[in-house]
């Protein structure tokens, strides 16, 4: 009898290890599609639409890299960001800009991912306090930028995401309108 219970007891222990395999299409809940070297993302976004420049789209093209450095453990490995450079072009001739900085991402359940950037920008703006009418005052030439992104793994390669994003001065320079676009993105890992 107690040979049959402890059998019965692995095989409970092995359903529930093979049943946390499938909540995720990469492995275990929590575990994240194999390391690629880089990550192509290309999209469109909605120019800020509650601005002087709003009523027009912007290009998104962004590239990943791998992590510097893994940990072993999960949650420690997810305070080390990826290295990401980026830009965002206007098609009409208002604000764009071109950003530097690091991202953090985090697995959630079953291909679906959360993630944040945060780094530096230049933009083509209008600095100073002489701005044309249907543009925004963005006080300087350099900024902050920031992201988050709610995003799904089709696969080991590809991963579609909507995007928001964010340029500020954060008050280094005069004004300070800012400038924040909304899109989806697609994602390739090579």
């Amino acid at each position: 009898m107690k040979l049959l219970f402890q059998a019965g007891f692995f095989l409970v222990l092995a359903t529930v290890e093979a049943g946390a395999a499938d909540l995720s299409p990469f492995g275990a809940l929590g575990e994240a599609p194999p390391p690629a070297p880089f990550e192509l993302r290309i999209g469109a976004f909605a120019h800020d639409p509650l601005s002087p420049e709003a009523s027009s789209a912007d290009l998104n093209a962004e590239l990943l890299f791998t992590k510097f450095a893994t940990s072993p453990n999960y949650f420690w490995n997810l305070l080390i960001p990826r290295p990401q450079f980026g830009v965002t072009i206007n098609f009409i001739g208002k604000t764009s800009n071109v950003y530097g900085g690091v991202t953090w991402d985090v697995d959630v359940y079953r291909g679906l991912f959360l993630e944040a950037s945060f780094g530096g920008a230049a933009n083509d703006g209008y600095g100073g306090l002489i701005v044309p009418a249907g543009h925004n005052p963005m006080g300087c030439n350099v900024s902050f930028h920031e992201n988050a992104s709610v995003g799904y793994h089709i696969d080991a390669r590809w991963s579609v995401m909507g995007t928001i994003e964010h340029y500020s001065n954060k008050g280094l320079c005069d004004p300070n309108r800012g400038l924040t676009n909304y899109g989806l993105r697609l994602g390739y890992a090579f």
